[in-house]
């Protein structure tokens, strides 16, 4: 129950801050990936604040014998840089300069323009579908 709890605030939390920081908009996100056009540098801003969050973050977590919500810390188990890794950012990437959005804020924008994002979430789920039929083809 608290784990869900804590869950259900740390995402309405990282919710509110994508939309407040423009995340969810895709044109302020082409924007900012437009550099050699009429680039917008605001969501550098978010990034860097996110970094300030971030750092001394870790910092704890180093110390930390477990998370306060569950008995073990879930982080990923590997390191390696492989061609499904690289491919992924790159369709990542992709994604995310057409559509002008990622998961996190897309999700968050079905609260706010939910016929545009709705659209990229369904495709986003169709992709996930596809990527999992084709690991279980391998």
């Amino acid at each position: 129950m608290m784990k869900n709890l804590i869950g259900l605030v740390s995402g309405l939390i990282f919710g509110i801050g994508l939309t407040l920081s423009g995340m969810t908009d895709p044109s302020r996100v082409r924007g900012f990936l437009d550099l050699f056009g009429d680039w917008d540098p605001t969501l550098a801003f978010v990034m860097g604040g996110a970094i300030l969050v971030m750092g001394p973050a870790w910092l704890i977590q180093r110390r930390m014998a477990q998370p306060l919500g569950d008995s073990a810390f879930h982080l990923p188990g590997t390191q390696n840089l492989d061609g499904k890794l690289i491919g992924g950012a790159a369709l990542f990437g992709i994604g995310w300069g057409l559509g002008g959005l990622c998961p996190g804020p897309a999700v968050a924008a079905l609260g706010t323009a939910p016929l545009a994002a709705g659209v990229f979430v369904i495709a986003m789920l169709a992709g996930m579908m596809v990527h999992s039929w084709a690991i279980d083809r391998m």
